[in-house]
This record gives structure tokens, C-alpha cells and sequence, in this order.
């Protein structure tokens, strides 16, 4: 046997190039998706399309979360059971730091840049009265801080119930990547 194994370091540089150049065109794509649904869309059309960004990133958010924590075991003997993607939640354990990165720092992060230019999107659509209680710059101010409390105090949230739940999620990610992989 001569197989060599291949540097770590080598490895992870990889990933790092990987990473990047993926979340680069990620982020191109988010962005032209929600940027073409914001321009196509009513102001209460464009909150919900914000209030959904959002979610997404707490979602991921619980995903990552979940997956670090998840304990290996009680899916080895799922495996042997045979059920339904328990193989594939294995794999996202044994790759928990890459998929934590994908959930939390690509989608997360993307997910939260995207949100701060979607609130600034509607803060331009909206008109406000001369001489009104509210003005762009307070309504601007108010807004990005309602996503930011809202993305906050969701992942908080969902941070919890990802280290209480953690099998539960995992194994429900399983079955959808098992049966997306089928396909």
C-alpha cells in the first residue's frame, strides 16, 4: 500500500479557495434573485421577502448549530437499521466544520448582508409625507434595527433549539438530503 495521504494543510487551503470563490457566486445569486423580487414587488410584498431572507438565515443558522453538536453514535445504529437518511446525516457530522461554515458563515452571513441592502431597498420605495412624524432617515434607522433585533434574537432562539433538538434536526436533514440524492 502506498497510497499517500494528502497534507492537511493542503486541505484546508483548499477549502478556503473553495469556500470563498463558493460563496462568492452564492452571494451573486442571492442578490440578483432578491434584488430582481424587490424591484418586481409591492412594500408589503418586499417586507415578507425581507422576513424570509431572514428566516433563511436563522434556519441555517440552527442547521450549523445542530450539527455540531450532534452526537455520532445514535446514527451508526440508524445506518445499520437502515433508515432513511441516517447515512447521509453521518456525513454531515463527520463534516461538521464544513457544514457549519456553509450554514453559518456563507448562508448566514449572506443571508445578513443581503437582509441590511433589502431594508435599505424599502426605505428608497417608500414615500413619506412632508412635514410627517416619520422621515426616510428614522424610518431607515427603525428598519435596520428591527432586522438586526430579529436576526439576533432568532438565532438566539434557534440556537437553542438546535442543542436541545440537534438529533431531530439532523436526522430530518438526513432524510431530505437522502432523498434529494436519489433523484
Amino acid at each position: 500500500m502506498s497510497g499517500k495521504k494528502e497534507d492537511p494543510d493542503k486541505i484546508r487551503r483548499k477549502w478556503i479557495i473553495f469556500i470563498t470563490i463558493f460563496a462568492f457566486f452564492l452571494s451573486v445569486f442571492m442578490s440578483t434573485f432578491s434584488d430582481l423580487l424587490m424591484r418586481r414587488s409591492t412594500t408589503v410584498v418586499a417586507f415578507i421577502v425581507l422576513i424570509g431572507i431572514v428566516l433563511i438565515g436563522i434556519v441555517f443558522d440552527v442547521i450549523g448549530v445542530a450539527v455540531t453538536v450532534t452526537d455520532e453514535k445514535p446514527f451508526h445504529s440508524m445506518a445499520a437499521s437502515k433508515v432513511k437518511g441516517a447515512k447521509s446525516s453521518l456525513m454531515l457530522i463527520r463534516n461538521a466544520s464544513r457544514v457549519s461554515n456553509v450554514c453559518n458563515d456563507v448562508v448566514g452571513d449572506i443571508c445578513g448582508i443581503i437582509s441590511g441592502s433589502s431594508a435599505a431597498f424599502i426605505v428608497t420605495q417608500v414615500e413619506f409625507p412632508p412635514g410627517g412624524i416619520l422621515d426616510a432617515t428614522l424610518f431607515s434607522v427603525i428598519l435596520s434595527g428591527l432586522v438586526a433585533s430579529l436576526t439576533i434574537g432568532g438565532k438566539a432562539f434557534g440556537k437553542e433549539i438546535a442543542i436541545s433538538n440537534s438529533k431531530e434536526i439532523i436526522t430530518a436533514i438526513g432524510k431530505i438530503l437522502s432523498f434529494f440524492s436519489r433523484k
